[in-house]
This record gives structure tokens, C-alpha cells and sequence, in this order.
């Protein structure tokens, strides 16, 4: 490229945006939600449940250092992660769904990003003031009021941005506990660095970078083309009914001009920055404030509500002509949005079968495979394995081992007498189990007999079995 020509950039500085207060349906709607996420957030991890003696009393913790997820009544261990899988795909299907129905209403309600955002605006705004008054300090000379005031609004910041980090640590360890350690300075490094991590990208990213997150850093954006369709309701601009668009004249009455006066209302509101006018654009988040915005300029010059408002494309043809739009259910309950509720309900009566089916009690055999047996001198065999006894219960229990009915085998537990043991509340036990067959017996004859192992709650009606394989000497 020449000089008098040079290559455009990629890159453009971002421009600031400052969203104006707005009163609405919609903005309350926001504003009962982030109050009920953040509530959820802080509060969670001082929220005690008794489960006994033996288990930690934290509500909602996962245990790293013993591998478990406790959710108030439930415990989930390291092999029942499919449980945390199915959360997961529940999740996803959520977002689909919602997505399908209503557009991005996850980024414009719920996404941790807007609901962090929305907070910082509020602290800006309550310092700084509305959004002429912030537009007027951002251009203004940095002087002793402009440093007080940025110096006081990123201090706040900071302050929730350390709540936020501190937060997230706490779900990891008793959290009454860790507080104290952390004003101590005896908590762990890694305490320290991952709330230093977490203060810092919140200050950031709900500070400074706000929208260009879900702009740039974002994938839902381009996802959600394939999520929407004709019958998705969305966040739109009649401009059939807006257009031509024109200031409003006093005692002027021109029926060849639109409802919208060009106010520029809607795009004062958009923590995006965005003119909804414009149509459907990828930094649309549906959060649906310019509506909140229209109707309330609508209700000042006396035209009907819904200048701006939810619709689905399928409806703009009617609405064109004059006629009503299709009614909001058939829009939210269609094919499409049925399939994924199914799905969603599916997997979640699947999640609450396979929790209250679950054993308290489970058992793992390992067969020892060198050697695969030992000849005793009175030619006897026997084959050495390792049984892994989980008693998930809150208190010790005793347990007692056998085979089937039937079997030829005689059994015997290292440095034990007997056969019943008594497993720790809420852990692993694991044993060492002999299991040999007598001399001239069928099962020392044959090379691999099948065998299984009984383990019977004693003090309980539990009782749980183990399929393995016993190693004979083949004739």
C-alpha cells in the first residue's frame, strides 16, 4: 500500500460507552436478578448444614484434598462425576432452549459479565454521577475533582472485585476457617494468588472492558445464529411504524412522519453502545432496556407502547399490515423449544433416579496379577486381591464379606481373624482378601472360575456385590 493510501487497521480503540439510568419492567426484572445472583454468590459459602460429626458442615464446598462435592444434603464423589457431566449437559440444553425461545436473554439477565457489569455501572454511576455528568468528566482535564472521583469509583471497584475472588475461594475450604487465615497471612499461597487473579480480571473485565468481552472474547455471540429462528422473539425496532423518524415539533401534527423522534433514548440506555434501530447486530444482548426507554418517551408525547419491543420475524408481515401478532406462547412452546425441554427433563429425572438409587456403599476387587495364585504346600491354591470398601454413611460401619452360598472357597482377611471389618464414616477402606481353594477341588482345577464377593451392611439393610475372576491350575 502506498502512503497516500495506507491499509486500514483491524483494530479500533474502544470508544467509551455510559448507559443512562432507566426506569422500567425490564430494568426492575434486571436488577431483582443481580440482586439474587450476587446474593447467591457471597452468601453461599457461610451457609452451614449439618451432616454429623465427621463431615465438614459447609453447605455448598468441594473438597479438593478428599476429592468430594457436597450440595447441602447430596455428596457427590470422584466417581460419580457423571452426575457433574449431566449438570453440564443440563446447562448447555438450559441456554439453548432460552436462546431458542427468547434470544440472549442468559447475556442480558444472567451472564456473570452483565450481572458484574451492571454492578460497576451502579457504583459509577452513584459517584460519578448519570450519564451527561460521566460523559462530561471523561472529557474533562484531569484535575483534583476528576482524580478524587476516578481514584474513589476504582477503589470500590477493587473492594468487589476482592469479594468476588475471595468468594470463589471460600467454596473450596471451610470458609469461616479461611477468612481467619487470610487476615492472618497463614493461608495457603495458592488462597492468595487465586484471589489476586480473580480481583484483578473482575476489575477489569466489569471496569474497563465490559462490552467488548461479549463482543470480542465472547463465542455465544456466533453461536446463537444457529440458535435463533423465525420464531424466536428478539428484541427489535418497528420501523414501519418508527419510520420516517424526525424531532418532535410542538402543536405540529404531520401524519407522514413516524413515531420515533429520534430522541436517541435507546442508545443512551445500551450498555453496549449499540442502535437498536439498526436492526439485529451481534453486540445485541437482549437486555432490553431501550424498550424500558421507548415506552417511557412513547407515554411522554402520547403514542402507543411497543415503538421497541419483543418480536419474532415470522410476525413483521402482519404487523405491517395492520394485523395482531401470533400469540407469545405458540412462539415459546413450538417444536424446536418442546425437543430441548425434553431433553432437559429427561436428563434431569435420569440425574434424580440415579441419586436416590445410589448404594451408600460401594466395593472394588482387584485381582493380584503377579503372581495370578500360589500353590500352598498342602496343594491348595489361592489368589491374593484388593478390595476396596467405600461406606459413604456419616458414621462407622461394620461390614461383613462372603462369596455366594455355594462356593468351595475358603476366605480370610490379612491380620484379621474374621471376615467382618469396620469401615470409617464417609471414606475408603482397603484390605487385602485371600481367597483359596482347596486341594483337588474343581475350582483349583480350572484356569478362571467366576466368583463374587458379598459385603453386607450389618447394623443396615445395605448390601452391595463384586463380580471377579478366580485363577486356578489348569490341568
Amino acid at each position: 500500500m502506498t502512503e497516500s493510501n495506507p491499509q486500514p487497521s483491524l483494530y479500533a480503540a474502544r470508544e467509551p460507552v455510559f448507559p443512562r439510568r432507566v426506569k422500567g419492567q425490564f430494568r426492575n426484572l434486571k436488577w431483582l436478578i443481580m440482586a439474587v445472583a450476587l446474593g447467591i454468590y457471597y452468601l453461599m459459602p457461610w451457609i452451614r448444614w449439618d451432616r454429623g460429626p465427621n463431615l465438614p458442615d459447609q453447605a455448598v464446598l468441594v473438597d479438593m484434598a478428599n476429592r468430594r462435592f457436597f450440595f447441602f444434603m447430596i455428596e457427590i464423589w470422584p466417581d460419580e462425576f457423571y452426575f457433574i457431566a449431566g449438570l453440564l449437559i443440563m446447562a448447555g440444553l438450559g441456554l439453548f432452549l432460552f436462546t431458542s425461545a427468547l434470544g440472549r436473554v442468559w447475556c442480558g439477565y444472567a451472564c456473570p459479565q452483565t450481572v458484574w457489569t451492571d454492578l460497576f455501572i451502579l457504583v459509577e454511576r452513584w459517584i460519578e454521577g448519570d450519564r451527561n455528568a460521566r460523559v462530561r468528566l471523561w472529557n474533562a482535564k484531569w484535575d483534583l475533582r476528576k482524580w478524587r472521583l476516578r481514584l474513589t469509583k476504582w477503589f470500590v471497584w477493587l473492594l468487589i472485585g476482592l469479594a468476588t475472588g475471595g468468594a470463589w475461594i471460600f467454596y473450596f475450604t471451610d470458609a469461616p476457617t479461611l477468612a481467619r487465615d487470610l487476615v492472618a497471612g497463614t493461608a495457603h499461597p495458592i488462597a492468595y494468588s487465586t484471589m489476586a487473579i480473580l480481583t484483578l480480571t473482575t476489575f477489569v473485565f466489569g471496569g474497563f472492558a465490559r462490552e467488548q468481552i461479549c463482543i470480542y472474547a465472547c463465542p455465544w455471540p456466533r453461536i446463537q445464529a444457529a440458535m435463533i429462528d423465525e420464531d424466536t422473539l428478539v428484541v427489535a425496532y418497528r420501523e414501519w411504524r418508527g419510520e420516517p423518524r424526525g424531532k418532535l415539533r410542538k402543536g405540529a401534527d404531520d401524519a407522514s412522519q413516524g413515531d420515533c423522534i429520534d430522541c436517541m433514548a435507546c442508545v443512551n440506555v445500551c450498555p453496549m453502545g449499540i442502535d437498536i434501530r439498526d436492526g439485529q447486530q451481534l453486540e445485541c444482548i437482549t437486555c432490553a432496556l431501550c424498550i424500558d426507554a421507548c415506552d417511557e418517551v412513547m407515554d411522554r408525547i402520547g403514542k402507543p407502547r411497543g415503538l421497541i419491543g419483543y418480536m419474532a420475524l415470522k410476525d413483521e408481515v402482519a404487523e405491517r399490515a395492520g394485523g395482531k401478532p401470533k400469540n407469545i406462547w405458540k412462539h415459546i412452546f413450538r417444536p424446536r423449544t418442546i425437543m430441548y425441554t425434553s431433553l432437559w427433563s429427561l436428563i434431569g429425572i435420569l440425574m434424580l433416579v440415579a441419586l436416590f438409587i445410589r448404594s451408600p456403599i460401594e466395593v472394588n476387587v482387584t485381582p493380584q496379577r503377579n503372581p495370578l495364585y500360589v500353590t500352598l504346600s498342602d496343594g491348595a491354591i489361592r489368589n491374593t486381591y484388593t478390595l476396596r470398601l467405600r461406606n459413604k454413611h456419616g458414621d462407622d460401619r461394620p461390614f461383613r464379606i462372603s462369596l455366594t452360598a455355594d462356593a468351595e472357597y475358603q476366605l480370610a482377611l490379612e491380620g484379621a481373624d474374621t471376615l467382618e471389618v469396620i469401615a470409617p464414616a464417609d471414606s475408603t477402606l482397603t484390605l487385602r482378601l485371600y481367597v483359596t481353594a482347596p486341594a483337588g477341588s474343581a475350582a483349583a482345577a480350572t484356569e478362571r472360575s467366576d466368583i463374587r464377593l458379598w459385603i453386607d451392611d450389618t447394623a443396615g439393610d445395605d448390601r452391595v456385590h463384586a463380580d471377579t475372576i478366580f485363577n486356578g491350575k489348569a490341568q
